[in-house]
C-alpha cells in the first residue's frame, strides 16, 4: 500500500531589510521607531509614548476599477461549470420541498424552522446564479431540467443526497479558484461559495451527523465534478453553452458507507464515530468508457488511463492517499482502506485523513499530488470520482 500525502507546508520567519519607520514622539520630535515593542521585529511605543504611523501593505492586484469578467477560456469553463452547479441546486432544494410531505419531513427531524431554512437556501441559490450570469454575461446557461431517479426515495435518503450534491459544488469550487485570471470575479465567488461550504455543514446537521468532522475540505478538478453532476441533468435548452471538461467513466462504491440511521433526526451535533476505518475492505464496480450522460445525452465519458485500474485514489482534506487496486473482473475490484494523518506533530493531531464526505477514484498510476496540481492525475483516470462517505 502506498500513500501520496499533499505536501505540508512550513513557513518559517523570513529576516526582512528596511528602512527604518519613523514617527512622531508627544513632544513633535520626529524619532526613528525599530522593534521597541513586545515583538522587537513588529513597531511599537514600547511603552516610551511614541506614535509610529504604518502605511498598509499593498498587494499586487489592487485595481481602481475591477472588471467582474471571465478573462480566459479557462476563467469561463470553469465559471460555466459554476453555473451549471448552482442551478441544479436551485432546483433540488425546492424540489424535495414539494416532493416530500409534512408528516415525511417531521418524522425525520425537519421541524417547520428546519424547511423554512432549507427554503431560504434555495433562495441563497438564485443569488448565486445571478451573480455568475452577470459575470459570464450573455450567452449564459440558463437553468435545465433535472432527473433524480435513483438518487433518493425519502427524506433521509434526499439529505444525504444534497450532503454529496454540495460536497462535490463545493471542492470543485476549491480546485479551480486560487487558479483564476479574474482576481475580481475569484472574489466574488469566494463570498458565495463560503455560503455553499455553510449548506453543505446544514445538509449533514439536517441528517443528524456531525456538522464538521474534519480539519480541512478537498479541492477537486473540475473534471471531476463534472462527472458527478453531469448524469443527473437530463435536457437543456438549445442555446445553452456546453461544458469544455471531461466526463469520466462512472464509479461505484457497493458498500459505500451511509450517514443515514434508522430513526435518526435532525441535529445541531451528534457523537458518530468514524464510520469507516484504516484496513476496511472497500469494493468498487465501474462503467466501461463511451457512456452516453449530460443533458440530452450530448457526451460521452472518458477514460485517459485505459481499462484497468491499478489504484484506488481517496481525496480528503489535503491528502491524496493511494492503495493497491485488486481485480476480481474486468470492472469490479477492491481495496483495503489506506492509513493516514493529515498532521501528527506537536501542533496538531488531526486523526485519520480519510473523513468526512470526500471522494475516490480508480487510476493506472500513483504520482505524487498536492492540493494546487491535483490535475496531474487526469491523464491517469480509469474511473471515477465516486463520492466516498468517511464520516
Amino acid at each position: 500500500m502506498k500513500a501520496a500525502f499533499f505536501a505540508t507546508l512550513a513557513v518559517g520567519a523570513a529576516a526582512v531589510s528596511a528602512a527604518p519607520l519613523e514617527g512622531r514622539n508627544n513632544g513633535g520630535k520626529k524619532t526613528s521607531a525599530g522593534g521597541t515593542g513586545p515583538n522587537p521585529s513588529v513597531p511599537g511605543d514600547g511603552g516610551n509614548g511614541l506614535t509610529v504611523s504604518v502605511i498598509d501593505p499593498m498587494g499586487n492586484n489592487t485595481i481602481d476599477k475591477p472588471v467582474y469578467r471571465a478573462i480566459t477560456d479557462f476563467d469561463y469553463s470553469s465559471f460555466n461549470l459554476g453555473l451549471y452547479q448552482e442551478w441544479i441546486e436551485l432546483d433540488l432544494f425546492n424540489y424535495g420541498l414539494q416532493r416530500f410531505s409534512v408528516a415525511e419531513f417531521e418524522e425525520a427531524g425537519m421541524t417547520q424552522s428546519y424547511r423554512d431554512f432549507l427554503q431560504f437556501m434555495a433562495n441563497q441559490e438564485t443569488g448565486h446564479a445571478q451573480l455568475l450570469t452577470n459575470i459570464l454575461g450573455p450567452g449564459a446557461a440558463p437553468q435545465c431540467t433535472y432527473n433524480y431517479s435513483g438518487a433518493f426515495d425519502d427524506v433521509r435518503s434526499y439529505l444525504e443526497f444534497n450532503v454529496k450534491l454540495t460536497r462535490w459544488g463545493e471542492s470543485g469550487v476549491w480546485g479551480f479558484l486560487a487558479k483564476l485570471n479574474s482576481k475580481p470575479s475569484a472574489t466574488l465567488l469566494s463570498q458565495s461559495i463560503a455560503t455553499e461550504a455553510r449548506q453543505q455543514m446544514a445538509f449533514r446537521q439536517f441528517i443528524g451527523a456531525p456538522g464538521m468532522d474534519v480539519y480541512f475540505e478537498a479541492g477537486i478538478p473540475q473534471a471531476w465534478q463534472w462527472t458527478l453532476l453531469a448524469p443527473y441533468i437530463q435536457s437543456c435548452p438549445a442555446e445553452t453553452p456546453r461544458i469544455a471538461w471531461s466526463n469520466y467513466a462512472s464509479l461505484t462504491v457497493n458498500n459505500n458507507p451511509t450517514l443515514i440511521r434508522e430513526g435518526s433526526k435532525s441535529a445541531v451535533s451528534t457523537n458518530i464515530s468514524q464510520l469507516v476505518a484504516p484496513g476496511d475492505k472497500i469494493e468498487f464496480s465501474w462503467a466501461p468508457a463511451g457512456e452516453k450522460v449530460g443533458p440530452n445525452n450530448s457526451y460521452s465519458t472518458v477514460s485517459p488511463g485505459g481499462s484497468t485500474p491499478k489504484y484506488a485514489l481517496w481525496t480528503h482534506q489535503l491528502n491524496a492517499t493511494y492503495a493497491p487496486l485488486t481485480l476480481t473482473s474486468e470492472t469490479t475490484g477492491y481495496a483495503y482502506l489506506p492509513k493516514g494523518d493529515v498532521y501528527n506533530t506537536d501542533i496538531a493531531k488531526t486523526g485519520p485523513a480519510i473523513n468526512g464526505t470526500g471522494f475516490v477514484a480508480l487510476v493506472n498510476d500513483n504520482p505524487f499530488l498536492t492540493p494546487y496540481n491535483l490535475t496531474l492525475i487526469l491523464p491517469h483516470m480509469v474511473a471515477g470520482p465516486a463520492v466516498f462517505v468517511a464520516g
